[in-house]
């Protein structure tokens, strides 16, 4: 799982090239992501996953993603 959200983190983020994601990489402090590059990640998490956002998410690290994914992901 880590690995495909790895994938739709670069893809959100065309004009870096994250190679090094681990659970404990923070979304925006060490990954760069801003308001805009959350909200695309949100929408392909939504995509690639299976899953629907009610509100604005509130993820600070991969970590945080990847729980939410493992409790909610149909795909």
């Amino acid at each position: 799982m880590l690995e495909r959200l790895t994938k739709l983190i670069n893809e959100n983020l065309p004009e870096k090239k994250i190679e090094n994601v681990s659970p404990e990489s923070r979304l925006i402090e060490d990954l760069g992501m801003d308001s805009i590059g959350m909200m695309m990640l949100s929408m392909s998490i939504e995509d690639e996953f299976g899953v629907t956002f009610d509100g604005p998410v509130a993820f600070k690290t991969v970590q945080d993603v990847l729980t939410f994914l493992e409790k909610n992901a149909t795909k």
